[in-house]
């Protein structure tokens, strides 16, 4: 299971814009590298990042090979009503990671 960090704020006024960001621990490999005995290390890269507040998408990411290793995200969102941001993590190898933050909106 990979490690994430997530920095969010805890509550937001109405109408404020909030910043989101998080750190994902992935080795990503791209695919294209030749180990010591002269084999390719197979592709292993995070390949989409979203981000939903209570259901609705407000961020969709499509990942390349070009990719760091743990991949930082930071964006910003309205806040229109208190609720569940959920970020989620797809890749290869069936890699998937989910992690839910609350933001109550006063």
């Amino acid at each position: 299971m990979a490690n994430v960090l997530v920095n969010a704020p805890k509550t937001a006024k109405r109408g404020a814009v909030v910043e989101i960001k998080a750190l994902i621990q992935h080795p990503m490999e791209t695919g294209f590298r030749t180990g010591p005995n002269g084999s390719i290390y197979p592709r292993n890269i995070i390949q989409r990042f979203t981000a939903t507040w209570n259901g609705a998408e407000i961020v969709s990411i499509d990942l390349s090979p070009a990719i760091s290793a743990n991949p930082f995200v930071s964006f910003s969102a309205v806040a229109r009503e208190s609720g569940t941001i959920k970020l989620s993590w797809t890749g290869d190898n069936g890699f998937a990671v989910e992690e839910q933050v609350a933001i109550a909106v006063e």
